[in-house]
């Protein structure tokens, strides 16, 4: 299954994490990240990050 990735571009901003519906995002130490195995590819966190930092793994 494909799942979402947050690249480096990532300015912690927090807006992906409580728009997640499988709460699989969470505050890493330099960025968000997206636990793999619960991530269902379905875009939500791309839709609000201000600078397109939630792509396609």
């Amino acid at each position: 299954m494909a799942t979402y990735t947050i690249t480096d571009d990532c300015i912690s901003c927090g807006a992906c994490e409580p728009e997640c519906p499988e709460n699989s995002i969470s505050a890493g130490d330099d960025k968000y990240v997206i636990d793999q195995n619960k991530c269902t590819a379905c875009a939500t966190c791309a839709s609000v990050c201000p600078v397109e930092a939630c792509v396609p793994a």
